[in-house]
């Protein structure tokens, strides 16, 4: 293995003691301009870079903070994250991402391996056992915030999910749709439960019965593929649905495909409505109605809550209309 390069390298060839070469790193205001200059040529001779983890130890410090999101692939979490990591940014921070995949013992393995490499806290979108799970680094004096999630016991920042639900279904209730199939996430994923709540309120407000009117169909994985596969099934039911609304972006893509391969019409024969308002929703053949939520304002949230204690307000979700559910039905 190639020899990392020492600060007593660069004492050695800059012709210094290694105290001034900790001073050029961290007190360069009391080296005169010569040495400065020396041990600067020395360093960028040897490609010398400062061991981050051996500075923390020795300090106490930390530069770094854990995200635990659902999937770093979903286009969602990538606003999010980025989010994150401008605030961490402002602060001189890093960021270690990490993706649970919805696994309850992946994510506690993922927590546990965080806390070894002494972050100074952890973001986490949830699901059934988190804060259980989080407890373990509480105690050990590591903080953590929720993010996309509800208040509660712990600090959080999220959206308000059930309100989402409620809009994209109330819109297509009142397009006449009477058949919707709502294609969840995995039940323990509160904020899909939430969605799919808003979405009963919605019927009920109408005077409908939602064992009527909704078909709940829960996706281990909520990605394209398993978008397209429940819609073929629905497809093939005695009662298919007339609308479907997605648990985000990525599922929705997934059901317009399938309905695109079947050739059925979007929106004449059936209505698509998604969520979370992802770039690539108007750049479709059929832009994609779909719920918005501000996904770099709620990571940039939840950083700062993190690193400063100040709460942020639930976000609202907004209902953006395309012609993918623009059809009134007969």
């Amino acid at each position: 293995m190639e020899h990392r390069p020492s600060i007593k390298d660069v004492a050695r060839l800059a012709g210094v003691s290694v105290g001034t070469v900790s001073n050029v790193l961290n007190r360069p205001q009391i080296v005169s301009p010569k040495t400065l200059d020396a041990v600067e040529a020395a360093m960028a001779q040897l490609h010398f870079h400062r061991n981050a983890t051996a500075r923390n130890l020795r300090s106490g410090a930390t530069t770094t903070v854990g995200a635990v999101v659902s999937d770093v692939s979903n286009p969602f979490y990538t606003g999010l994250l980025r989010g994150i990591e401008d605030r961490l940014d402002s602060e001189g921070l890093s960021l270690i991402i990490c993706s649970s995949d919805g696994d309850a013992e992946r994510e506690a393995r993922l927590l546990r391996m965080l806390a070894e490499q002494g972050v100074r806290g952890v973001l986490i979108t949830p699901m059934d056992g988190t804060i259980e799970r989080l407890a373990e680094l509480e105690r050990i004096g590591l903080r953590s915030v929720l993010m996309d999630a509800e208040p509660g016991s712990l600090p959080s920042v999220g959206v308000d999910s059930a309100r989402g639900g409620r809009l994209a279904v109330e819109h297509l209730l009142e397009q006449g749709h009477r058949r919707v199939a709502f294609l969840a996430a995995a039940e323990n994923m509160r904020p899909s439960e939430l969605r799919l709540q808003g979405a009963i309120e919605a019927v009920r407000a109408a005077g409908l019965d939602p064992s009527d009117v909704l078909e709940v169909v829960h996706l281990a994985h909520p990605n394209a593929s398993a978008g397209e596969a429940a819609t073929a099934q629905l497809l093939a039911s005695e009662r298919p649905p007339t609308a479907v609304f997605s648990v985000n972006d990525i599922v929705a893509l997934g059901v317009l495909r399938a309905l695109r391969e079947r050739g059925v019409r979007v929106p004449e024969e059936v209505s698509v409505v998604g969520y979370d308002d992802l770039f690539l929703d108007t750049e479709l053949a059929v832009p994609l109605t779909s719920v918005r939520q501000p996904m770099r304002e709620l990571g940039w949230a939840a950083a700062d809550l993190l690193l400063t204690g100040r709460p942020a307000e639930l976000f609202i979700p907004e209902l953006v209309v395309r012609a993918s559910s623009r059809h009134p039905r007969s």
